[in-house]
């Protein structure tokens, strides 16, 4: 199975983890466990796990609860080729224990009474960033020293459907924290087709994606569904590949189906109180573009 396949199917499971219930999440979570071990990943795998202690890590991060649910913090280690091997070890635990997950979620991932939303959650926010990283790192060979680059560029393409409500607070929320918002149908059309004006804008260094149920659509003999609009999803998936799924993020307004392909992709959820645009600032920054928080937390109280 070669790295591509792998991490396809990764982002497959990692999806149909996050939409699990407590009857459901064992096979997807297992599914996680045995893709990481892969026989193309043995050795690096094991270069990661080399004289680590999970059992210690764990203890030590379960002494952190203050007697009140979701207090307890896990405990990771400032190398982050530690942080990947203790996620690979924890990973494989999960899977093989399946009470101790719903447990370990509740804990360390608390988001409610729902003991099934603390796995949702610990997906979230521990297990597709992990994959996201780990791609990356085998991807570099086992390097996670940063090189030297150029810096990034600070235009933003926003691909968006029919919501021109979410387009405008998007762009101009980028604006006044500093960034170019490029936005198709402002820019100049030359003659060119539509994707050749995406493509004349390869040189951004971020992409929005607003998925806005726009369309409807079903499997053949279904129900009707909201869905994106088929370019937004197109350009969603351009994107990617041009940029790599750590410099799109994806904003999602409303019910709609997210595609499995696009499991691996951050999206959050664009809230009327505005909470996203903390959530795009933490993304801006997480892809190495400089945020001033005071500008963000300044627009987000508007």
């Amino acid at each position: 199975m070669t790295h591509v396949d792998v991490f396809s199917q990764l982002n497959n499971a990692l999806l149909d983890l996050q939409g699990a219930t407590p009857q459901t999440f064992e096979r997807p979570l297992k599914r996680i466990s045995a893709l990481l071990n892969s026989p193309d990943l043995e050795e690096i795998n094991n270069a990661l796990k080399e004289g680590l202690d999970l059992d210690s890590f764990l203890r030590a991060s379960e002494d952190t609860a203050r007697g009140m649910i979701g207090s307890s913090k896990l405990l990771w280690p400032d190398d982050q080729k530690h942080t990947m091997g203790l996620t690979l070890l924890l990973i494989d635990k999960l899977a093989a224990e399946p009470n101790y997950a719903l447990d370990f979620g509740h804990h360390f991932f608390y988001s409610g009474s729902k003991i099934i939303a603390g796995i949702r959650e610990m997906t979230r926010q521990l297990l597709i960033p992990f994959i996201r990283d780990y791609k990356l790192y085998v991807g570099n060979r086992g390097k996670t020293e940063p090189a030297l680059r150029q810096p990034m560029s600070n235009k933003v393409f926003i691909v968006h459907g029919h919501d021109d409500g979410a387009r405008e607070s998007v762009a101009r929320f980028l604006e006044r924290i500093g960034f170019e918002a490029i936005i198709l149908h402002e820019q100049a059309n030359q003659g060119r087709t539509v994707i050749e004006k995406v493509e004349a804008h390869g040189d951004v260094g971020f992409a929005v994606v607003l998925l806005t149920p726009d369309d409807e659509g079903r499997v053949k003999g279904g129900d009707l569904e909201p869905r994106a609009r088929q370019n937004v999803l197109l350009e969603l998936g351009y994107f990617i590949g041009r940029l790599g799924c750590g410099r799109v993020c994806a904003l999602k307004r409303g019910q709609l189906d997210i595609p499995s392909d696009f499991a691996g992709v951050v999206w959050e959820r664009m809230d009327e109180a505005g909470g996203w645009k903390q959530a795009l600032g933490r993304e801006l920054q997480a892809a190495g573009h400089p945020v001033d928080w005071n500008k963000v937390m300044g627009v987000s109280t508007r």
